[in-house]
């Protein structure tokens, strides 16, 4: 949405569709909002607009009370797109800028700091510190409003480099004190009084009680949730269930597990972080008619019918520093920054999808939590059970188990010696002298190329690694011809959501489950295998794993379903 007057409908009509898309504020009030906040609609000569927060909070506007413009899911936009932007809004957003400053993020790029600096604030109105400095504030207030840490820790925790730069920055953005935010936080404060956050010096979370949560006096408080209540907002509908059938399908025991029966179940698994570990809990929603409003100050989007909602997460860490990490890996991994709305618009005018569409709105394409253990369990193929087996030999254990989670899954270095199986040996040292990079910044085309020329890997694992630990939505689209360019159906008409249109076909029993189209239709060498599939790392060859969504127990049986065009299954194996 690119004219202003077309941003300002949306304000009036308090479209939640573009939460996250642009940021208008208003000039008497001093305040920024997102365009779905319930006040009163400012006019129109009042009003400017910001393609990001942090532009809104660079010409001075502090962020609205009511509305929590903060909060709401990132743009689509930046995991379409593959330019510098794109990439460095994605490195931004894991951290790097906090751990490696600006250079960093320009080496990882390839670029200057100045030209980082430059394509940064011309796209979005706010350079790399700028961007940062709004997502140390944003967990800030999180930590402030959810936990009882003593501000002086939190602020480090955050990411500011002293407590001044906390007090300020804090004051310019929301407008309060840090302490006035706390008390303002209602319910949520009452949360935090409950729960202690895992933080170095914390009565919970540190390295020996297998993350416990504990009270001030020590013993466990079960009444309390354990570790800092998130809420994950998203836009537009959400098929939950489909994203949690198939996160269980492939649940790596030790590392990962699933609790409680279909629609109430939690999503629990341990995370490898920068600074340290963790362990988070995501929960299945209920559905609207048991969606309650969260507490007052907690991370909640707009929630108005199928404008939007939220996951309930919660998460334990031996070091707070990693939160705003580990709350980007989650978002990735339940692909909660997808624009749903835009989906539905291009998939659905295609003959094919269009039903398929409409049966089932919102569904999503699944991330990785963990690029570089996807990159793992995709080559070492078979069932879950056999990357089980990995990580009991290699992964590092939890200093006490927590339920089903033992391990965390083994780093790439731990996998290098003589006596890991190829085709996981030669995958985990390119990715460990960095031959191959999966980070959130990465070069998806080179990426995707690197690994394919590895042996054992190949163009179909190659491009579901792509799709998943890459987070490309415009996967298994690549025109084969000229005449495709200008195709109104098939893969060229679906793009740039060619992932979405995967899963969709997936689900229906209309392409083999976990068959990835190879880009131009190249075909793939008997023997190569196919993600999730192949035989494990010392083990002899079994039976495969159902990969696809069509094979989850309880999916349609495709043995009745329309013999689809022959463009739905360009690039099959032979």
């Amino acid at each position: 949405m690119r004219d202003d007057e077309a941003r300002y409908e949306a304000v009036t009509s308090r479209d939640a569709r573009f939460d996250g898309e642009f940021f208008f504020a208003v000039v008497t009030t001093g305040i920024y909002c997102r365009p779905s906040c319930p006040a009163v609609t400012p006019k129109r000569v009042n009003v400017r607009f910001f393609p990001s927060a942090a532009a809104a909070q660079a010409a001075g506007f502090r962020a609205c009370r009511r509305c929590r413009p903060d909060a709401v899911p990132g743009s689509a936009e930046w995991n379409v797109r593959a330019d510098l932007v794109g990439r460095a809004v994605r490195l931004i957003g894991d951290g790097v800028v906090d751990r490696e400053g600006v250079g960093g993020l320009a080496r990882r790029l390839g670029y200057s700091p100045r030209q980082v600096q430059r394509q940064l604030t011309a796209e979005l109105g706010a350079g790399p510190v700028a961007l940062a400095r709004a997502r140390r504030a944003h967990t800030a207030r999180v930590l402030l409003q959810t936990t009882a840490l003593p501000v002086t820790e939190l602020a480090f925790a955050a990411g500011f480099a002293s407590i001044r730069q906390f007090n300020d920055t804090i004051r310019q953005i929301y407008a309060g004190t840090p302490s006035e935010l706390r008390a303002a936080a209602g319910n949520g404060g009452a949360v935090a009084r409950r729960t202690t956050a895992a933080a170095p010096g914390a009565g919970a979370g540190r390295p020996g009680d297998g993350f416990a949560d504990r009270s001030a006096g020590g013993s466990a408080d079960r009444s309390a949730p354990a570790g800092i209540p998130l809420r994950l907002a998203y836009r537009g509908p959400y098929a939950a269930a489909e994203i949690f059938d198939f996160l269980q399908l492939r649940a790596v025991p030790g590392v990962e597990e699933i609790r409680g029966t279909r629609g109430e179940r939690t999503y629990r698994r341990t995370l490898r972080l920068n600074h340290g570990s963790g362990i988070a809990e995501v929960d299945e929603p209920a559905g609207p008619r048991r969606r309650r409003r969260p507490p007052a100050g907690l991370v909640c989007p707009a929630a108005r019918g199928t404008d939007g909602g939220w996951l309930e997460c919660r998460l334990r860490l031996t070091d707070l520093r990693d939160l705003s990490t580990a709350v980007q890996r989650l978002r990735r991994l339940f692909d909660l920054d997808a624009d749903p709305y835009a989906v539905a618009e291009r998939l659905g005018a295609d003959p094919l999808l269009g039903p398929l569409v409409a049966e089932r709105p919102g569904l999503r394409s699944p991330g990785a939590a963990d690029p570089e253990e996807l990159a793992v369990r995709t080559v070492l193929g078979g069932p879950p059970e056999h990357a089980a087996a990995l990580v009991r030999r290699y992964g590092k254990p939890l200093d006490a188990a927590d339920g089903g989670l033992t391990h965390l899954f083994p780093a790439p270095g731990n996998l290098t010696g003589a006596e890991v199986a190829e085709p996981v040996r030669t995958l985990c040292t390119a990715l460990a002298d960095g031959t191959v990079t999966l980070d959130a910044g990465a070069d998806r085309g080179a990426t995707e190329r690197a690994l394919a020329a590895l042996p054992g890997v190949g163009p179909r694992a190659a491009a579901y690694l792509r799709m998943r630990a890459l987070g490309d939505p415009d996967v298994g689209t690549t025109p084969g011809s000229d005449q495709e360019q200008g195709a109104t159906a098939g893969p060229a008409a679906w793009r740039p959501w060619g992932a979405y249109a995967l899963h969709h076909l997936w689900r229906a029993g209309l392409l083999p489950a976990g068959e990835m189209p190879i880009p131009n239709g190249t075909p793939i060498p008997n023997g190569t295998p196919r993600p999730d599939e192949g035989p494990g790392a010392g083990e002899p060859s079994g039976p495969r794993e159902p990969s696809g969504p069509g094979e989850m127990p309880g999916a349609e049986d495709p043995s009745g379903a329309a013999e689809p065009p022959t463009y739905a299954t360009a690039g099959r194996a032979g």
